[in-house]
């Protein structure tokens, strides 16, 4: 596989935000998972975080430095770690990484990562400030 300028560290950077099974549905006419639909699981996994952070209604507003590393199988785990790269006064950026255990194999493999800006949002959808939180 051609490097990519991505730190393969074998263990996940973050908290496992979201965990599903890639099934014959997601897949492309190869077998192989969409990268669109592995961006939505990644898309929910960075606003669960963000959602907890920001107190409320937040929404995606970009997404950056998206590194495909190598295709999900049917059968595959998929696993979204996440933390959060910066908060500004109503924005939150998350790094998701989505890590893969193939079936009938013992070791997980980091498949992508990428960077999601989620912001905070009212009931009218405008524009927030994110609670400060006192340590």
């Amino acid at each position: 596989m051609e490097d990519l300028g991505i730190d393969e560290d074998p263990t996940p950077i973050g908290n496992l935000a979201l965990q599903t099974l890639a099934m014959p549905a997601d897949t492309n006419p190869n077998g192989d998972v969409f990268g669109g639909w592995l961006m939505s699981q990644m898309d929910l996994a960075g606003s669960i975080l963000a959602q907890d952070l920001a107190h409320g209604r937040i929404t995606t507003v970009a997404v950056g430095n998206m590194h495909f590393l190598r295709p999900v199988p049917i059968g595959a785990t998929v696993s979204c770690y996440t933390d959060a790269i910066d908060i500004g006064r109503a924005s939150i950026t998350v790094r998701v990484c989505v890590w893969m255990k193939p079936p009938c194999k013992p070791d997980r493999v980091k498949v992508t990562e990428g960077e999601f800006v989620f912001v905070a949002i009212d009931d009218n959808g405008r524009t927030r400030a994110i609670p400060k939180v006192i340590e």
